[in-house]
């Protein structure tokens, strides 16, 4: 989402390093471009004017001009300011506050389209699995054909409650249901989807605050798409003045949107985003971390959410098993299809880029390669294609396998032997691991460049993530998380 917007601060922070001692005119230039990447990007005016002042004041001061590394000072006022104009304020935890006794009421609301309803049971689910909370959710749209079983239908998907549906009751009714039935149930939380519009209207409006009413909410969010860009901020500045909103979800992050509407939201309506839905899939919701998201938008990667994806990803079985196998000095073809799957149920190649530091080097390289998620599956077809004796010793691939295995898997025979010299570094690297020490030396291993086989291949958990190194093969990066050895040769097609 913020790609082109990181682009262009890239641009203008590559100049500012590359000088020694900065004048106030290096410095007006830089805050003249980082308006312009702004603007550009679809953030509100108001929120530019406001940013590029606050930095500028900063820039000009004693200590940045007089600094070792003026250009690097500049850079970290930029993030600091990122990170106020998207945080909450100082003491404000992220997410919901469900500091009241239950059931929480939690009020939803948005126009029509902007993924209200699937951003109602992603919360849940998310309620269900990480805090441990029992959600029941209770679809008010009464306009919409379908609504109403739409979120039932999603309910049992994330596993949560749903109000049963009686025909002909209105909002206002079904609102005051749900609560008797909320209350009977022992829930902790208590979802209310309301309905949307294609327009912000007067009658949208009576109906939320009489919901608003009636249901007494701890939180109301404003669901709003964010590809709608600018005229985003105009819908939350519509639902500010006529609701008491307490938050809002940001939905389709994973999106080409410029981004703008993430830091102009906090600014225009004064109430912190809560949530980034970044998929479509029921578990692709995050807790918006104005720190992290700011790392993203300079370039600096998501390490921390890395880890987070990684340790919830992470089969404990497969894992464990990895883990002996590693001891051993063993890695055959079974072991590399279990890491593509890990790293396809992290998010994919562009789920991974979005979190890596060097961000701009790696997306290049995967560009200049034709590399996307598909290849992921195409190196796990291959892999398919292979007898369970091949797998087990890929030495057996002689030339006609090759052929036969690249006829099952729609690939060529260059593809199978790119990925079988792909298994061997990294199974040259499980032998080396062995004579350090096995699991002793992984860290020393991913310091130079081991890989995410390793990484991903710890026992009961993430090792802690090497500083430095070995950085990207091939891709010129300098992130502290490797793709398999030999992984960029195969994305070069």
């Amino acid at each position: 989402m913020f790609e082109k917007l990181q682009e262009r601060l890239s641009g203008v922070f590559d100049k500012l390093t590359r000088r020694g001692a900065l004048s106030e005119a290096d410095v007006d230039e830089a805050m003249r471009e980082v308006r312009v990447a702004l603007l550009e990007a679809d953030v509100a005016l108001p929120v530019v004017k406001d940013f590029v002042a606050k930095v500028r004041e900063g820039a000009v001061g004693e200590r940045v001009v007089k600094s070792v590394t003026p250009g690097q000072m500049v850079v970290k006022l930029v993030h600091d300011e990122l990170i106020k104009t998207l945080s909450a304020g100082e003491g404000v935890e992220p997410g919901l506050d469900l500091n009241a006794p239950a059931p929480v009421p939690i009020l939803m609301v948005g126009l029509q389209g902007s993924g209200k309803t699937t951003s109602t049971a992603k919360i849940a689910k998310l309620l269900k699995e990480k805090h441990g909370k029992k959600a029941m959710m209770a679809s008010l749209d009464v306009n919409r054909p379908a609504a109403q079983e739409q979120l039932k239908v999603l309910g049992e998907q994330v596993g949560a409650a749903t109000l049963p549906i009686i025909v002909g009751q209105q909002p206002t009714e079904i609102a005051t249901r749900a609560l008797q039935s909320a209350k009977l149930q022992a829930v902790d939380v208590l979802l209310l989807d309301t309905a949307g519009r294609l327009h912000v209207d007067q009658q949208l409006m009576d109906e939320m605050k009489a919901v608003s009413a009636i249901s007494a909410p701890r939180e109301t969010l404003l669901v709003v798409d964010s590809l709608t860009g600018q005229d985003a901020v105009n819908v939350a500045q519509s639902f500010a003045g006529q609701v008491d909103l307490t938050g809002v979800v940001l939905t389709r992050m994973d999106g080409d949107a410029r981004g703008g509407a993430a830091l102009s939201m906090r600014a225009v309506t004064g109430k912190p985003i809560k949530f980034a839905g970044t998929g479509e899939k029921m578990d692709a919701l995050e807790v918006f971390q104005p720190a992290r998201v700011a790392n993203r938008i300079l370039g600096m990667g998501d390490i921390v959410s890395l880890v987070e994806r990684a340790t919830e990803t992470i089969k404990v079985e497969e894992a464990e098993a990895m883990a002996a196998r590693m001891a051993k000095g063993q890695f055959d073809m079974n072991d590399l299809r279990n890491q593509l799957g890990q790293m396809r149920r992290m998010g994919g190649l562009s789920g991974l880029a979005a979190m890596l530091p060097g961000i701009k080097q790696v997306k290049q390289a995967m560009a200049n390669g034709a590399g996307d998620d598909k290849v992921l599956v195409r190196m796990e077809a291959i892999i398919g294609s292979m007898t369970p004796k091949e797998r087990a010793k890929p030495e057996l691939l002689n030339a006609k396998r090759k052929i036969r295995v690249a006829k099952g898997s729609g690939t060529t025979v260059q593809d199978v032997n790119k990925i079988l010299k792909m298994h061997q570094e990294m199974a040259n690297m499980m032998k080396k691991m062995k004579k350090m020490g096995g699991l002793k030396g992984m860290a020393a291993m991913l310091g130079k460049g081991g890989g995410l086989g390793g990484m991903l291949g710890g026992a009961g958990g993430m090792p802690q993530m090497p500083s430095g190194g070995g950085g990207l093969p091939g891709l010129g990066g300098s992130a502290p998380f490797n793709l398999p050895p030999g992984f960029d040769k195969f994305i070069k097609k």
